[in-house]
């Protein structure tokens, strides 16, 4: 089905200057040549399941052979809708570049992955940009033995930014990466880690067979000198179960209790040293609350509107680098004994909400 066919499938008008921005740019890269695309029959504004308008899946040899997919539908396509005259919608479309594995067709299953990173951010509001990254908490291909579980974000190599009649946008490529990867990234930053690993994933195509790069001695022995000298990029941890509360004590004074979960435990440990000894704060971010750390020269807590700040000083974030472990328990912080750290089991959950694992 062309281009024409599925915005009539999709109840489209013929004239869409930002649909026609984007195979601006793509022609660019890819002069006479017919792309697979796959449409929504029913628009998401009219009550469509799917986000985007489409996804182009262009045939490539080099640098190594892959499908490169284009979304159609994060930017104004069709009329400008926003406020916003500089940018065209959330500003970015995303593209995937994912390893050819002798089919004949693009994987539909990529197609799917990007709808559902488009119903994200269409529900939340959220877009993405390079430097972002993102757990799902699983292999990002369903029902597939592959070490794939997470994605971090970049500009896609080859496509600039673009100008449309609705304003300003660029290309944000997915990156397929693994878990232990991720954990790099959060304590690093994704743009090091992908520089670093440039050579290994040309063009950053997505492998779903490759191993970790990290099982590399020497890959892994310059990532960890990278974070040690330029700390942690990662501003914000979100914990499901983040709570806090206030214990009174007339004659000690008070001190507080801070709940986190097991899975992130670790996590939290190595940022906390790439943020806070780099002079950065870091923030974590519950349902309902927020704990701001921040580096001091002396150990302190206060109440604020939103949640709580913890001001802590070297000793006591090596301290507590040192005891945050994935294992359920609770310590009060020699370096600073107004505050006692609770860590709970973390139950993982199945799309249908059972429990399939548990840490701690």
């Amino acid at each position: 089905m062309n281009e024409d066919e599925q915005r009539g499938a999709a109840g489209e008008q013929a004239e869409s200057p930002g649909w026609d921005a984007i195979n601006g740019a793509l022609s660019a890269i890819y002069p006479d040549v017919e792309p697979f695309h796959y449409g929504t029959m029913i628009a998401y504004r009219l009550g469509g399941p799917d986000p985007l308008d489409g996804v182009s899946v262009y045939k490539r040899e080099e640098p190594i052979p892959h499908w490169h997919y284009v979304t159609y539908g994060f930017t104004e396509l069709h009329e400008k809708e926003s406020k916003t005259t500089q940018v065209s919608g959330f500003g970015f479309e995303l593209t995937l570049r994912l390893a050819r594995e002798g089919e004949d067709q693009p994987p539909v299953w990529a197609i799917n992955f990007l709808q559902n990173l488009a119903r994200y951010v269409f529900s939340s509001g959220h877009g993405f940009q390079p430097g972002h990254h993102l757990d799902a908490n699983g292999p990002i291909e369903a029902d597939r033995d592959t070490p794939i579980t997470a994605v971090a974000f970049v500009e896609d190599p080859e496509l600039g930014p673009v100008r449309s009649p609705f304003g300003e946008f660029r290309f944000v490529q997915v990156i397929g990466i693994t878990a232990d990867e991720l954990d790099l990234i959060k304590v690093w930053n994704v743009r090091s880690f992908l520089e670093l690993a440039r050579t290994r994933l040309p063009l950053y195509v997505t492998d779903m067979a490759r191993a970790s790069l990290l099982q590399g001695d020497e890959l892994r022995a310059a990532a960890e000198l990278g974070v040690r000298t330029e700390g942690s990029s990662t501003g914000h941890l979100y914990f499901e179960s983040l709570v806090w509360e206030e214990q009174r004590n007339l004659l000690k004074g008070n001190s507080y209790v801070l709940q986190l979960g097991a899975n992130q435990a670790e996590s939290l440990a190595r940022i906390l040293t790439g943020r806070l000894m780099h002079d950065r704060s870091l923030t974590l971010i519950g349902s309902d609350t927020e704990v701001m750390m921040i580096p001091d020269l002396q150990n302190r807590i206060a109440e604020v509107q939103d949640g709580l700040h913890l001001y802590l000083n070297a000793d006591a974030v090596a301290e507590l680098s040192r005891r945050l472990v994935a294992q359920e328990g609770q310590f009060r912080l020699e370096t600073m004994n107004t505050l006692t750290i609770r860590i709970v089991k973390t139950l993982l959950r199945d799309p249908d909400g059972n429990v399939v694992d548990t840490i701690g």
